[in-house]
């Protein structure tokens, strides 16, 4: 059995309960080295087989999986954050379909609610945005034409922007074509939750300069959004007095 395990955006203890159980009990674990908080493998149980899938290809990923299986050990596949945003989990799961192998998957957090968490952050706040794009600027892997990111842009909703750090210059660019204000805040969260985090606030039109003095090139999530700053919304139906809902009757507000 091959379970796909969410680590989460890199606190340790923001990995999910079943996801500590999942690589305690496992005895192979694959995990994204370069993008995974190492302190993870802590709850491996001894003499589990570890490999760091940063230095392997998908086939030598592949053949770890099937030869672990066919031992019939526990092999727990460690992905950060949230495996199936930007995990290339769909690639791997087809090759164990194919050869037969059963699969189950893990969700974690994603980085786009880690660095909400770490700003205390809302992305739906009503009368600003009640939409969050999340998305990525095109780069070695192509973007469909209709994801571009001057198209996504003209929405003018909340944005979450991953592995697009290092093109700042170009995704400022593209946002403002798509609509957005050069003044429009943006958030630039390094290594959301880890110990090393670091948050810029700043805006569309100035994020990579600030980028560029905090050395920030990798690793970093972009936030794009009214509601990054936003003081100026309404505040909850759910709450309101007037409002009735199933579980409480609307108040006079003579």
């Amino acid at each position: 059995m091959v379970n796909f395990v969410g680590a989460g955006p890199g606190a340790v203890d923001l990995i999910t309960v079943r996801g500590m159980e999942l690589i305690k009990n496992a005895d192979v674990i694959i995990y994204a080295g370069s993008l995974v908080n190492p302190q993870l493998l802590d709850y491996a149980k001894e003499g589990a087989g570890i490999h760091n899938s940063a230095t392997m290809t998908l086939e030598e990923v592949l053949d770890v999986m099937k030869k672990a299986t066919a031992d019939g050990k526990e092999v727990v596949r460690l992905h950060t954050g949230e495996p199936s945003i930007y995990g290339a989990v769909r690639e791997q799961m087809d090759a164990l379909d194919e050869a037969g192998i059963e699969y189950a998957s893990c969700p974690g957090v994603s980085a786009c609610f880690g660095a909400a968490s770490s700003l205390n952050l809302e992305y739906t706040l009503p009368n600003v945005s009640q939409t969050l794009i999340i998305t990525r600027l095109e780069g070695k892997t192509l973007v469909p034409e209709k994801e571009k990111m001057e198209s996504l842009a003209s929405h003018g909703a909340s944005m979450a922007i991953y592995l697009s750090a290092g093109m700042l210059d170009k995704l400022s660019e593209k946002l403002i074509a798509g609509g957005y204000k050069e003044d429009t805040s943006v958030a630039l969260v390094y290594k959301a939750t880890w110990p090393e985090e670091k948050k810029i606030i700043c805006t569309v039109g100035t994020m990579a300069e600030c980028a560029k003095k905090e050395n920030i090139t990798k690793t970093a999530i972009v936030l794009v959004g009214d509601a990054i700053n936003c003081t100026n919304y309404d505040k909850s139906k759910l709450y309101d007095p007037s409002f009735s809902t199933e579980y409480r009757k609307a108040k006079s507000t003579d």
